[in-house]
């Protein structure tokens, strides 16, 4: 018997009505705290079962009958939308140490290329990274992550080439244009460098795709020595790793939906273990940025829209938070940036996002 009914489709004008592909009804029952729920179409999530992909390629065929009188109407719009894009342009570029780092498109060509400069009058531009390269040959292509070591030799990316949201690491000598033997596969898609410029940090995921260990991983080395750094033994929390600003600390956040913990390590010693800044508390949330002997803690603490509070670093826990900002009902506080000489807060005020900047 067929998965579905494909009754024939002609090219009609537009005024005519043309009959959709229809799927089979299979019921599947799950029962879920003592209720049974029903769903009939729950073979359609096979996406290897080839009547599943029959009956796409159907509904696909179906769209173009259907599209089909608009088909000159698509591409003037396409064109117009085009003319509208400057396809050619720059990003704003970024200094780091002592080059501007900057990404760039070009006319014709669909993906980004990230570049940089030598911060030197008439500096001769690098090309880190051009995804239109890579992209050859592939029915999916999407960049992760993409960190610079912070020796400026080597640069971390990652790749989804699945449309699954698995990446997979990849790491360029950027002064030979090599890349490293290595590829670590399975994982999420951000990663973060130590300050050694040799140990890069990643998440794992599970089966059900939730970032769940954390790893070490020596460059040059085999991903089977890797060594666990943490393992979340809770399901409804995530694991994921990133650098402040200041490149003075590790933060291993750890995140449900309402409830979170921020670990940290120096980012000069990548093997020792890591510290907790405030245990996990049912229902608090909090994120963490760093400015040279204190961290800036934005919590909903006592605070449903959130709060700005500081600690000594060598004293993170609660007792020894502070306030920064008072406390304001009306303002929703979303988080912080911490530069050398400023902090910048983003908050929203009626719903409409608007940035704060402290001296």
């Amino acid at each position: 018997m067929p998965i579905y009914s494909e009754l024939e489709v002609l090219t009609h004008p537009a005024s005519e009505t043309v009959s959709p592909p229809i799927a089979r009804v299979v019921p599947r029952v799950d029962v879920v705290h003592g209720e049974a729920k029903v769903d009939h179409y729950h073979w359609l999530r096979d996406r290897n079962d080839p009547e599943v992909l029959e009956y796409l390629e159907a509904e696909n065929r179906h769209t173009d009958a259907v599209m089909r009188h608009t088909e000159n109407l698509q591409e003037q719009l396409y064109q117009e939308m085009r003319r509208r894009i400057q396809e050619t342009d720059l990003s704003v570029a970024e200094r780091v140490d002592h080059y501007w780092y900057y990404s760039r498109t070009e006319a014709g060509v669909q993906y980004p290329i990230f570049c940089r400069r030598q911060d030197q009058p008439d500096a001769v531009e690098e090309i880190l990274l051009d995804q239109n390269s890579l992209v050859e040959g592939q029915s999916y292509f999407r960049i992760g992550g993409l960190e610079v070591s912070p020796d400026h030799r080597l640069l971390a990316y990652l790749v989804d080439t699945s449309g699954k949201e698995e990446f997979s690491l990849f790491i360029k000598d950027l002064r030979t244009g090599e890349l490293y033997p290595e590829r670590i596969t399975g994982i999420s898609p951000r990663v973060a460098w130590a300050n050694d410029s040799q140990t890069i940090f990643y998440t794992v995921l599970d089966p059900a795709h939730r970032p769940y260990t954390l790893f070490r991983h020596r460059v040059g080395s085999s991903p089977s020595d890797d060594i666990l750094a943490y393992q979340e033994p809770d399901a409804s929390f995530s694991v994921d790793i990133s650098r402040t600003r200041s490149r003075r600390y590790l933060l291993l956040d750890l995140s449900s939906h309402s409830t979170s913990e921020v670990r940290f390590i120096s980012a000069d010693t990548p093997e020792g273990p890591f510290e907790v800044i405030e245990p996990r508390r049912l229902g608090i949330e909090y994120t963490v940025s760093h400015h040279e002997d204190r961290f800036f803690i934005t919590t909903n603490d006592a605070a449903p829209n959130f709060r700005l509070l500081q600690a000594p670093v060598e004293q993170p826990s609660r007792e020894h938070w502070s306030p920064v900002l008072p406390y304001r009902p009306d303002i929703k506080l979303d988080g912080t940036d911490a530069f050398r000489h400023h902090l910048v807060v983003y908050e929203r005020n009626a719903g409409l996002g608007q940035i704060r900047v402290l001296d």
